[in-house]
């Protein structure tokens, strides 16, 4: 269990409108920090919203698309016998993946996504829509996510990217 808090799973059936990218790249611009990701479920489309912002270059130091269980371990340093005893759709595996990106890019804070987008379950079960968030913080216990959305592919990876840049922008509130 990832030593952050992990909150219960959430019913989401919002609209893919989300938070804006550019108040989390001022925001992480005033206090200095920069930003990363680990991507599995959204494959890259976190930071190339975020890079979508002019000047993120000054704060984004990188994302990683790890989509395989192989590329998990081998980049983000997820333990490849917890990916082989409970799958990638775990509280566990986003918080690894967050810490693995946080510290390959040398981070103040990294996202993690991770989950299933359909069409059905994933090979262990996990139902389509399941989601778990990370957000691994230099000098704090990383913090989960759990949502469980609907309404196909396309739009609960839209959700997903809302809401890892939501995380984003709350801890950059903090």
């Amino acid at each position: 269990m990832p030593d952050g808090t992990t909150a219960g799973p959430e019913d989401t059936t919002g609209s893919a409108t989300g938070p804006d990218p550019v108040d989390v790249i001022r925001r992480a611009g005033e206090r200095g920090w920069t930003l990363a990701t680990a991507e599995s479920l959204t494959a890259g489309a976190v930071v190339a919203r975020l890079v979508d912002v002019p000047g993120a270059s000054a704060v984004i130091a990188g994302g990683a698309a790890c989509y395989s269980l192989e590329a998990k371990t081998r980049v983000l340093g997820v333990d490849a016998a917890l990916l082989a005893a409970t799958g990638a759709v775990t509280a566990e595996v986003a918080a690894a993946m967050a810490e693995g990106a946080l510290s390959l890019y040398r981070a103040d804070l990294a996202v993690s996504t991770t989950g299933v987008a359909g069409p059905g379950p994933d090979e262990r079960g996990a139902a389509e829509g399941t989601v778990v968030l990370g957000l691994a913080r230099r000098g704090l216990p990383t913090l989960i996510r759990e949502l469980r959305l609907s309404g196909g592919r396309a739009r609960i990876r839209a959700l997903t990217v809302d809401a890892a840049i939501e995380m984003l922008s709350v801890a950059l509130t903090e």
